[in-house]
């Protein structure tokens, strides 16, 4: 079964035979086959994969960071083996208009996985605007702009609502004209139906699983299945909350050092003995990342089609996802119950944003009416300005009002969606959306309300049509490039940093390489995310948080993870005992017994992670860098330097 969406046309590969839309790793679908399919779409992949390995830089290794080619010398060998890379050219141009910040600081942002929302060239308009809207008002009692063009603003901040899932599911709330409009956007995007799903704002992806967790009947489906070859804060967050309500977790298996699904191990737990004697009972949940966000694995599709066989509700986590990765995903196919993804403001300059909880309507009856957290309204910034209009009385000029102000103010328009009379506890959030917030302790009461309600603001789409314009910049840019550039464009800038990666060797007489890689190498259908390491000279781990700092201070952003849930095979026990290490880095003890001791092993490693905005010189930029590790003295030097600018000695 291929999971592809018909609305695309696939474009073919260099070799002019692989279909782009093969992202996923499907072929090997066979759950119950050790035998892998031959036709011509394996054999184009294999084609591909041999070609990158035989033509980016053929029978070389460097040893010293000084010999490697120029950027001009590097991009001139990367177009003659992927020359339909010029194709995605105007990316390039997007980039230069809409996100010339980038160029400006000289950064390379690699630590970003996941979809913006707006351009940095259109949050600088804002800003203007904004500026512009506030010292009229501070000047005039006329008001700057017309509610129609306040409908233009889309940039927002969150506020935290009280209430529970299921009831706001059923019975809905009162959602206001700006978030009802993002809602619209946001699943025209991923070719989600609202004749299939309700869609939730949350405060990040954590809180979207934290909210599952904590409705999800786990009393009566006891199993919680996930499988990630990476410790994830929300994963975790979702595993402490089941089991504290009685679920049994359990987790997928990856073999190293390719880390692919242990199948068998899956296959046992997902068609479980009491499934075979009740097949009545649901099992649980069975929680699916369509890829890996650290090693840019990607999994067959069919492991949902056998959960489901088995009697699982399905949660698929989407957040790894590239931009366009939904028009392949055939969402009818599979219908999963529950859904995730994340989006961010602006890549490169506001990583804050939301996440996105999407419940088949169906499997809305399972949910349980238990209190949860995490459930989010979007707050215009529109409704600021529009607030300091009203408010003209008070005499306080927008830019002189405290947070506190505003939020008891904007709190008024904030209705729960339980139906009752409710003091929301609400915090404004510009952090990280992949970072767990939590509301404020304290609550206000009734008659706090009331008086505030003396104030209240009028919505923004109270205009003559009635409804906002959100113009989300990056959505629509996305939409235009469509999944056939973007893809094609990761896919040869991430191939050919994994081969060139590879070239890097010590400059000794066993020739160490560099750097090693886990996870799939040169692949076609891989993943734009690569999790690596750095060893010296002597075969010793450079510890990832020291490459990190490093790269920061040469204008490259990376980010880095923990592998776990490895299974070593008889052969590599050896090497178990060397690889393995606790989460803080301390010990490499690999005999525990504990569930919990064994998910506390594992291996650090640094991660990064190509948007669609990257291009060649990104990549170029993490290869000459990762390169000047084979000095065996570049970590001193770098200590020396920063302690001569005066900076702080970087901590090893």
């Amino acid at each position: 079964m291929q999971s592809i969406n018909k609305k695309e046309v696939p474009q073919a590969c260099p070799q002019g035979c692989c279909p782009t839309l093969l992202l996923f790793n499907t072929s090997p679908l066979s759950l119950n086959s050790k035998t892998k399919p031959r036709n011509s779409s394996s054999e184009c992949r294999q084609t591909f994969a041999a070609t990158t390995a035989s033509s980016i830089f053929p029978n070389t290794n460097f040893t010293n960071h000084e010999s490697l080619p120029s950027l001009h010398e590097s991009f001139t060998e990367f177009n003659k083996v992927y020359p339909q890379f010029s194709e995605t050219q105007h990316v390039d141009s997007l980039r230069a208009k809409e996100y010339y910040h980038l160029t400006f600081l000289n950064q390379s942002c690699l630590d970003y996985i996941g979809i913006g929302l707006f351009s940095y060239y259109q949050r600088q308009q804002q800003q203007q605007h904004d500026s512009a809207s506030k010292t009229q008002l501070a000047s005039s009692s006329t008001p700057p702009q017309s509610p129609q063009q306040f409908s233009d603003i889309p940039f927002f901040s969150i506020s935290f609502k009280t209430g529970n899932l299921k009831t706001l599911l059923l019975h809905g709330g009162n959602e206001p004209g700006f978030e009802s409009a993002m809602r619209i956007r946001v699943m025209n995007f991923l070719n989600i139906s609202e004749n299939d799903y309700f869609m939730v704002f949350t405060a990040n992806r954590t809180s979207a699983f934290k909210l599952v967790a904590d409705s999800y009947p786990f009393e009566s489906c006891k199993k919680l299945l996930t499988v990630y070859d990476y410790e994830s804060e929300a994963v975790e967050a979702m595993i402490s909350c089941s089991e504290k309500r009685g679920a049994k977790a359990m987790s997928a298996e990856f073999s190293w050092p390719r880390l692919r699904i242990q199948s068998t191990k899956l296959r046992k737990m997902i068609v479980s003995e009491n499934k075979k004697k009740n097949k009545k009972k649901k099992s649980g949940l069975f929680v699916f990342p369509l890829h890996s966000r650290v090693t840019g694995a990607r999994y067959p599709y069919l492991w949902m089609s056998k959960a489901q066989e088995n009697g699982w509700h399905v949660l698929i986590d989407a957040c790894a996802l590239g931009p366009k990765d939904m028009d392949s995903f055939a969402l009818s196919l599979f219908r999963p119950d529950f859904l995730i993804c994340s989006f961010y403001k602006v890549f490169g300059e506001n990583p804050s944003g939301f996440g996105c909880l999407f419940v088949k309507k169906s499997s809305i009856s399972i949910l349980e009416s238990t209190s949860c957290a995490g459930i989010v309204n979007l707050v215009p910034e529109s409704r600021l300005l529009k607030l300091s209009k009203d408010s003209s009385s008070n005499e306080i000029p927008i830019d002189q009002k405290s947070p506190s102000i505003l939020q008891e103010q904007e709190l008024s328009t904030l209705i729960s969606f339980s139906g009752r009379m409710h003091t929301p506890q609400f915090v404004q959030h510009e952090g990280d959306p992949s970072e767990e917030l939590k509301a404020p302790e304290g609550s206000r009461t009734v008659e706090t309300k009331r008086v505030f309600e003396n104030h209240q603001i009028k919505n923004v789409q109270d205009s003559e049509n009635g409804s906002f314009n959100i113009e989300c910049r990056c959505l629509d840019q996305v939409d235009s490039l469509g999944l056939t550039v973007i893809t094609n464009r990761g896919r040869y800038l991430i191939n050919w940093l994994v081969n060139s990666l590879l070239k890097l060797k010590h400059p000794n007489a066993e020739g160490v390489p560099l750097v090693k890689i886990y996870g799939p190498k040169i692949r076609f259908d891989r993943g734009p995310a690569l999790a690596f390491n750095v060893y010296d000279w002597k075969g010793e781990k450079i510890e990832p948080v020291l490459i990190q700092k490093l790269a920061d201070r040469n204008n490259i952003s990376l980010s880095y993870g923990f592998l776990h849930h490895i299974w070593f095979a008889d052969k590599y026990l050896e090497e178990k005992g060397r690889v393995l290490q606790t989460k803080e880095g301390k010990g490499q003890k690999v005999t525990m017994n504990k569930k919990k001791d064994k998910d506390n092993l594992g291996v650090t490693v640094v991660t990064a992670a190509l948007s669609f905005l990257a291009n060649f010189e990104d990549i170029y930029k993490l290869w000459t860098f990762v390169a000047r590790f084979l000095d065996a003295d570049f970590v001193e030097k770098e200590r020396w330097r920063y302690t001569a600018l005066n900076q702080k000695t970087i901590e090893v």
